[in-house]
């Protein structure tokens, strides 16, 4: 390493917790917050932008030529602590994938928060909470899929399966809003906290949402993956929604549908791993607005010279069952030729990873994608699993639902 070209990471434990999400400075900070504990961070250090099959590759060898040149002074030495990349990759290979290192990272977990910043300089003041501005004239101008064609596309899946092609596709539609002031990430995050907070809540490159999928953890080698397959809308009765929740445990087409995505992930980890552990049953998933089927699968990673890291677990999950299909190379296919729509960073690998490539990466659901030439357009997202057995008509009422955290967030003052 050159000294010359070095730069001085530091982190220092802070006495006092933080509101990680009210001292974000602007709309563009970082943000990947569940509870209260996280990271977050701003000042862009710097960005890449790729795109191609090998892009997880392109990013992991331009994370480590940034890392070679940090001369890092962590003070903590806890997971998530010293020098980080905020992720945010395309759910297809030929779109734009984005990784941004941020110069100053506030975290906290267990009870402490640290500082970490990049440069010489003394330790950063840390931004005061400043009052964030909703929409204004909210309106709704709808997407590139109508109603009436979503319902088709369910219907087009349905025939190739019924064929025999696929097993399962997962088909997404979106939503367009518009408001006469930008749209303000932080807003979004603190409304959607309200009521998501179980949820790990993010915002990275004008992405922002609250996923309850984790596409997987890494944290001193051992694996974890949270999967949500199987969905049923709450009502607002608790009575009533024990009872939903009972027939989503039971309903063999959901069960179907999450088992398809359980064993795509449990076979894509066995090489990496010396043990798995993989539960027989999936509990139910209460969210404010939805319940979902839910497994996690948990490994520890085989002891080798060269061990796998975040990048090529990564690489070897996205996209999974849960939000692509099975088999997923004729499940791609089916999306790319059925849905006819861009799907950008909907869907793809989202958070954060250390220098030792370890963290925490979830699947972009609930999410919606302000748009970087005009922000005062926000686009959302939702997508349904197919299976047979799916009624469109249900799926649509499903996709409405999935839909609910982000147009809530917007609605709330």
């Amino acid at each position: 390493m050159n000294p010359a070209h070095s730069v001085t990471v530091h982190t220092h434990e802070i006495s006092e917790p933080k509101d990680l999400l009210s001292i974000l400075p602007d709309s563009s900070a970082l943000a990947w917050v569940r509870g209260g504990d996280g990271v977050v961070g701003w000042g862009e250090f710097d960005r890449l932008e790729v795109t191609g099959s090998d892009r997880f590759e392109q990013i992991r060898l331009w994370w480590r030529e940034k890392c070679a040149h940090f001369r890092v002074h962590d003070q903590v030495k806890k997971f998530g602590t010293g020098p980080l990349l905020f992720l945010s990759a395309a759910f297809d290979s030929d779109e734009v994938s984005i990784a941004i290192i941020p110069k100053i990272v506030v975290g906290q977990r267990n009870g402490r928060t640290w500082i970490t910043w990049l440069g010489d300089e003394e330790v950063p003041t840390l931004p005061q909470p400043e009052s964030i501005e909703a929409p204004l004239n909210l309106s709704w101008i709808g997407g590139a899929i109508s109603a009436s064609q979503w319902e088709a596309n369910i219907n087009r899946a349905l025939a190739r399966i019924h064929n025999g092609e696929i097993s399962k596709v997962v088909l997404a539609r979106d939503l367009i809003a518009h408001s006469d002031l930008p749209f303000d990430s932080r807003h979004i995050m603190h409304k959607l906290r309200e009521k998501y907070g179980a949820t790990w809540i993010f915002s990275i490159g004008n992405l922002v949402g609250a996923t309850p999928e984790l596409l997987v953890r890494l944290n001193k080698g051992l694996v974890t993956s949270r999967i949500l397959a199987g969905t049923i809308q709450r009502t607002g009765n608790d009575e009533r929604d024990l009872a939903l929740a009972a027939s989503l445990a039971r309903s063999s087409k959901d069960l179907e549908e999450h088992e398809y995505a359980v064993d795509s992930v449990a076979q894509t980890l066995a090489p990496f791993c010396s043990s798995t552990n993989v539960p027989e049953t999936p509990f139910v998933l209460h969210l404010s607005n939805v319940m979902h089927l839910a497994t996690d699968v948990t490994g520890v990673l085989t002891d080798s010279l060269a061990p796998a890291d975040l990048f090529t677990v990564v690489r070897e999950l996205h996209p999974s069952a849960a939000v692509c299909g099975t088999p997923r190379p004729a499940a791609q296919k089916a999306i790319k030729e059925i849905e006819e729509m861009s799907r950008g960073r909907y869907a793809g690998p989202v958070g954060w990873m250390d220098s030792n490539s370890e963290g925490e990466i979830g699947i972009a659901l609930r999410c919606a994608q302000i748009e970087a030439k005009n922000p005062c357009e926000i686009r959302l997202f939702a997508g349904c699993g197919i299976v047979q057995g799916s009624d469109p008509a249900k799926e649509f009422s499903e996709s409405q639902a999935k839909l609910l955290p982000i147009r809530e967030a917007l609605e709330t003052q």
